[in-house]
């Protein structure tokens, strides 16, 4: 009895100093709780061919906003469904798992870590490398869907890590925080758009980091924490100015977060969720950099629809 006890309060403890950027073999221990919750976000073909044992799906289409604007948050209704569906409660500890295909998977994996954050859940975990990763590693994968018991657990998410679109521009009003573009290059620049977004640009006032430096060689997998650290001292912020990312819908810059401010610890960084997409979307033109001209604008259009035509 002593020796389960002691066995109970090491594994206890290890749990407790989990980082919340896991290994394979990082993850592997936590298996054996029965509390965890294993969230694979891939879709449903690639989970059925292959998963962690006791793996819930839900892809991560499931965890998108509105079709004019994924960035956007899903009904709030929606979220507290899907989290019942997968038998969570404040209290699990919860891996999120994505495929490990590049930083944008990565990217996806990261959102859905800080929506759960943003819900409530308290202990949080990504598989660095996704199942790329447990399957290079030689890990056991399982085809069977373990039963889940849904919970009536009611989260409200909170808005302590995100940054709205009015909160933006009150920002870009009084440069009081300093505004991230985590986009490549030649979005920042007004050269390149997302399909959703009605014009290239960035927002006033931004300053700009490509997302794609936070992962290794285009991987799924985070540099080192000294490779962090490096990317993190490049950005100057006075102090008591917060740090606002974006993107174009907020998945990209959902990893620069949960590098900087889960595995680095850097306080007061938040997320523009509708980033890009949302902002040239507003009722009324808001302030941009590297807007192109409107005749530039025009020649752009005509040769997507003519792009479009010849396809």
């Amino acid at each position: 009895m002593k020796y389960w006890i002691f066995a109970l309060f090491l594994w206890c403890g290890a749990a407790a100093a989990a980082p919340p950027l896991l290994t394979s073999d990082g993850l592997e221990p936590l298996l054996s709780n029965p509390r965890m919750r294993i969230v694979d976000i891939r879709d449903a073909q690639s989970f059925a061919g292959g998963h962690i044992e006791g793996a819930q799906n839900a892809p991560y289409n499931e965890w998108l906003g509105p079709p004019e604007n994924f960035g956007i948050l899903p009904p709030a209704q929606a979220m507290v469904a899907l989290v019942q569906r997968l038998g969570l409660t404040p209290d699990n500890p919860v891996a999120v798992i994505s495929a490990g295909s590049d930083g944008t998977d990565f990217g996806a994996a990261a959102r859905v870590y800080w929506m759960l954050k943003s819900l409530g859940v308290k202990e949080l975990f990504i598989l660095d490398g996704g199942m790329q990763s447990w399957d290079f590693d030689g890990k056991e994968t399982t085809k069977s869907v373990a039963a889940q018991a849904r919970t009536d657990w009611q989260p409200r998410f909170s808005d302590r890590w995100t940054a709205t679109r009015e909160q933006v521009l009150e920002h870009v009003r009084k440069h009081d925080a300093v505004l991230l573009d985590v986009r490549p290059e030649n979005f920042y620049e007004g050269r390149f758009k997302a399909p959703m977004a009605l014009m290239a640009g960035t927002i006033a006032g931004a300053v700009q980091q490509d997302f794609t430096r936070w992962v290794q060689n285009g991987s799924a997998n985070a540099v080192s924490t000294d490779a962090a650290r490096a990317l993190a001292s490049e950005i100057k912020r006075p102090e008591g100015q917060d740090l606002v990312l974006f993107c174009n819908t907020g998945v990209w810059s959902a990893l620069v977060w949960f590098e900087m401010h889960e595995v680095l610890g850097i306080k007061d960084v938040k997320i523009y969720p509708g980033s890009m997409v949302d902002w040239v979307q507003a009722p009324e033109p808001l302030p941009m950099l590297n807007a192109p001209s409107r005749r530039t604008q025009i020649a752009q259009a005509f040769e997507r629809a003519w792009k479009n035509l010849k396809q």
